[in-house]
């Protein structure tokens, strides 16, 4: 019978990895370890297979189906607040500009500007997409006539992890879907 994962490049195998408690590490980016990583894992006794593709990898001595999904035997607790990154950003702010709400052309915005002593932290920087940065200028947004749909703050990677959720990845392997826990609608 066939199956298509076993025509499939060993590099398009990816494994979904979860915490001890068998949650994602991450939903966005999606905590995925390419293939070499998982199977060395395995030989480091690391993590514990969930579940396996039907493609195979083979050495002159054994023959191993690839990890599609593993769990980490050590809990890794997340750090409380995320490091503070373009990526981050964009993420907490769901990818949209907080002055008109486009998803396109996106720079970051010091609400204060750091001509007027604004510093670069999560309190100060907010999505904006290049026309309104422009708009904006060197000013604050009220300087500016402009108004933030919501205002900026730090956030917990908890929250950065709930907003990841209203982004699926484009593709899902099949064995995943268990642990993920996104609309499946969204997905089909």
């Amino acid at each position: 019978m066939y199956h298509p994962d076993l025509i499939r490049h060993p590099d398009s195998c990816p494994a979904l990895v979860l915490n001890a408690d068998y949650k994602p590490l991450s939903y966005y980016p999606l905590s995925l370890w390419p293939w070499q990583t998982a199977v060395k894992a395995v030989f480091l006794d690391r993590v514990a297979i969930i579940d396996e593709y039907q493609r195979e990898v083979r050495s002159p001595t054994s023959a191993m189906r690839l990890p599609s999904v593993i769990a980490l035997k050590q809990y890794v607790k997340p750090s409380e607040h995320p490091a503070f990154t373009r990526f981050n950003l964009f993420l907490r702010d769901r990818f949209q500009c907080q002055y008109c709400g486009v998803s396109s052309d996106l720079t970051f915005d010091h609400v204060i500007p750091r001509a007027q002593g604004g510093r670069t932290t999560w309190e100060n920087v907010a999505t904006a997409c290049a026309p309104c940065n422009l708009k904006k200028g060197g000013r604050t947004p009220r300087q500016a006539g402009m108004q933030l749909h919501i205002a900026p703050i730090r956030p917990t990677s908890w929250q950065l992890q709930e907003h990841g959720r209203a982004f699926p990845p484009n593709y899902l392997h099949e064995s995943w879907r268990d642990w993920l826990y996104w609309d499946i609608e969204l997905l089909a």
